[in-house]
């Protein structure tokens, strides 16, 4: 720990740092926790479906407060405030799949003005809209490119580490292609998640058996592939997929054999070590699967999570630190996938499969110093589009999550200022952990999350980079 770092976490340190703006960042509510105060559904002109997916959730709904000229209530000075909550809430679901009309917007800001101080800390505030794609006209479109806009901004303005996201639904979605994606952002795995915007259509094939939306197991049984399980965001990731019932095949290189097996051993799940960047990699992971668990079992879900830094000034890249970051990071990506999305494969990706990968901040925006991260990361997003498109007949989802700045035992070897610049550059004014990442990926994994494809989900508190 530095000098500085001593000093800002002493006793003295405490008290003097709010005094220059850096106050304590709020304690976020995560796991399958629901919020503790009221959740409140808004209808808007011609919403309804917000409500079925409730209902399937089981979750009982309050109506709003609205901010009406007959509602507000004068201050100490005689000006007109709008109604206050008596106990804070806990979420909003704001309906606005209905909305066609600049006019229309206007019942948003009815509904959001009075909770902007009445939601709870940790609280969410979740919108429905129609994608532009489900709707016709210039005005219609422009709306819901509107609705983004409220959003955006009402994550930075939030406090107490509350969170807004919107949710665009395509044409011919119904209540079950939502349900999975609405409790993600209900509980506590959605902490570090805010101000972002993906898009929910219908499902390819069936949700999961029985309809059990809320099971804490949704993976009972299935194998899931961590890549770069050996420590770190991806020790996470594997240890939530096996919390929820999976099968887990931790993968890393050979060098992190000993702190593979530690991860594995303790989910009892396997460890392959394997350097993805071999040729064969995508058949030695198959291999491994049919060997362990049998000749039929396949792969329900792939987590690219390995990746390096290579970072330099673009003035002082070479080409073998180039070419190393875009083999591991993308290249080595790309043949695993079509290797493992061979039908005839023994212990390769099965029918309904997900494939995961993971983008970044820096993919988003660029970063200083990173221009072969950067790519990489960019390269990412682009083969999820791709592949998304590619793989249209097939039940199988491909997505990946954009982390900003994580805790990791990385990110503590960054000098103190700079680390502390890095925490407070997003609306929620701190780092997110390892899990935050995990739960993301856990949700795009669902089986339940069938109508979620070729999305891009930012894990990174509404990061100022790129927003």
């Amino acid at each position: 720990m530095s000098i500085l770092e001593k000093i800002y976490t002493s006793p003295i340190g405490r008290t003097l740092a709010p005094k220059v703006g850096l106050n304590e960042p709020p304690k976020l509510r995560r796991g399958r926790t629901m919020p503790t105060g009221a959740v409140l559904l808004a209808e808007l002109d011609g919403g309804g479906l917000a409500r079925q997916v409730l209902e399937a959730l089981g979750v009982e709904t309050a109506e709003p407060l609205l901010d009406l000229p007959e509602h507000r209530t004068p201050d100490d000075r005689g000006r007109p405030q709008p109604p206050r909550y008596p106990t804070k809430a806990g979420a909003v679901v704001v309906d606005a799949t209905g909305l066609r009309e600049i006019a229309q917007l206007e019942g948003i800001r009815q509904v959001l003005r009075p909770l902007m101080r009445g939601l709870e800390s940790s609280g969410r505030v979740i919108i429905l809209a129609s994608d532009a794609s489900a709707v016709t006209g210039l005005e219609a479109k422009a709306v819901a490119q509107a609705i983004d806009g409220i959003n955006r901004t009402v994550g930075k303005e939030l406090r107490a580490g509350a969170t807004a996201n919107l949710v665009f639904v395509r044409e011919g979605t119904t209540a079950d292609d939502l349900t999975s994606t609405l409790l993600f952002l209900l509980q506590g795995r959605s902490a570090f998640v805010s101000g972002q915007t993906w898009r929910v259509g219908p499902a390819k094939a069936g949700d999961r058996p029985g309809g059990d939306y809320r099971s804490d197991r949704p993976f009972e049984g299935r194998v899931v592939v961590v890549t770069g399980a050996a420590r770190g965001i991806g020790a996470a990731i594997a240890r939530t997929f096996a919390r929820d019932g999976a099968k887990v095949v931790a993968l890393d290189v050979p060098a992190a054999g000993d702190a593979l097996s530690k991860v594995a051993n303790e989910l009892r799940g396997t460890a392959l070590q394997l350097d993805i960047t071999s040729p064969e990699a995508g058949v030695r992971i198959a291999a491994h699967v049919a060997q362990v668990h049998g000749a039929d079992a396949k792969i329900w879900a792939i987590v690219h999570n390995a990746g390096i830094l290579r970072d330099r000034l673009l003035a002082n890249l070479d080409e073998k630190s180039w070419a190393q970051v875009l083999e591991v990071n993308l290249a080595a990506e790309m043949r695993m996938n079509e290797a493992l999305l061979d039908t005839t494969l023994p212990g390769g990706l099965g029918e309904q499969a997900r494939i995961i990968g993971i983008a970044s901040t820096s993919g988003v925006a660029g970063n200083k110093g990173q221009t072969n991260y950067a790519a990489s990361k960019a390269g990412v997003m682009g083969l999820v589009w791709a592949e998304a498109d590619e793989l249209a007949d097939r039940a199988v989802t491909v997505n990946a999550v954009a982390p900003g700045f994580i805790e990791t035992d990385m990110t503590a070897s960054i000098p103190f200022v700079q680390r502390e610049v890095f925490r407070r550059t997003n609306s929620l004014q701190q780092g997110g952990q390892p899990v935050d990442v995990a739960e993301t990926i856990a949700w795009l994994s669902d089986p339940a999350s069938g109508g979620v494809n070729g999305q891009v989900v930012r894990v990174c508190g509404q990061n100022l980079v790129g927003a």
